[in-house]
């Protein structure tokens, strides 16, 4: 039997595509360790295919959490599925994520028809275990299989960390041999200023639950450090970013009475920017009525999409 020594260093690319709300982001911040995307229990959260690095002894698996694959009802929603479609016909791994806690539906046959095409082996994991029945979890491996020609099955609970090291092993193995793509201590290769609008929009779509969720962007304006004159030989980063939305009714839900929500949603955003950036944050949010913005190609070009 060869030692670890003696195996080939594998790495590659793995792409994660499921239905919006599928799990995906988490599993991703699972295998890498920490926060590479947002989280938020709204549809359509991740809008960008974020890659996040897993260093493993034997092997360097680079995670792409796409978009969720839907039925567009946009531009935005079109163009979010053109990132999926091109970032599915160049990986060596292709990780279908169905949730345990619901049926398999009509999403999930849409993803498993667009699957057809893919040359790359599909592993599908069926995420948030933690949140269903030994039962339902046992129906999801079955209906699962039915779905599409998985090279295999695997039953995750990322927030319980339930089978994610064995989900790694498995995925590094089915990567070509080679040597690492990214340096031991990078985690992710999103650009900083991305990062910090989407720790922003994660904070506020937890904060606003009505209609804003689709209609939320957030942009970086400015990005200043200085010298923080409250702490010796440290640094004070000040953000100053918009939040736009489309429509003039939507404004007052981010602000909310007395600007109360606004505050809350700078406060919670706050504390993951401090954590990123290694540095007191001063954060300055404005929110902006961008009009129908997710059909504007224009808009959406400035918007980063």
């Amino acid at each position: 039997m060869s030692t670890p020594e003696e195996r080939p260093h594998r790495s590659g690319f793995a792409c994660l595509v499921g239905r919006p709300n599928a799990g995906k982001t988490t599993l991703t911040n699972a295998m890498v360790g920490e926060k590479v995307g947002i989280v938020s229990n709204r549809p359509q959260t991740t809008r960008h295919a974020i890659r996040g690095v897993v260093h493993r002894p034997g092997g360097q698996l680079v995670l792409v959490d796409t978009p969720g694959l839907h039925k567009p009802k946009s531009l935005l929603g079109q163009r979010l599925n053109d990132v999926v479609r091109d970032t599915l016909s160049d990986v060596d791994v292709v990780v279908f994520c169905i949730p345990a806690d619901q049926p398999v539906g009509a999403g999930d046959r849409f993803i498993a028809r667009q699957l057809r095409e893919v040359r790359a082996p599909i592993v599908v994991v069926v995420t948030k275990t933690d949140a269903a029945s030994k039962m339902q979890v046992a129906e999801q491996l079955v209906a699962a299989s039915q779905l599409v020609d998985a090279t295999e099955i695997v039953p995750v609970s990322a927030v319980n960390g339930d089978q994610v090291e064995l989900l790694e092993d498995l995925l590094i193995g089915l990567l070509p041999e080679g040597p690492p793509l990214y340096p031991e201590e990078q985690t992710t290769d999103e650009d900083t200023e991305r990062q910090i609008a989407e720790l922003i929009r994660e904070a506020a779509l937890e904060k606003v639950r009505q209609e804003v969720p689709h209609s939320l962007a957030v942009t970086v304006e400015e990005l200043i450090r200085r010298p923080d004159p409250k702490l010796k030989d440290a640094e004070l980063v000040e953000v100053h970013a918009l939040l736009h939305v489309e429509r003039p009714s939507q404004k007052p839900m981010l602000l909310g009475r007395g600007g109360e929500t606004i505050k809350a949603i700078g406060t919670e955003a706050r504390a993951g920017l401090e954590e990123l950036l290694g540095a007191r944050v001063h954060l300055d949010l404005h929110v902006t009525v961008l009009g129908e913005w997710q059909d504007d190609p224009k808009k959406l070009n400035r918007l980063g999409y």
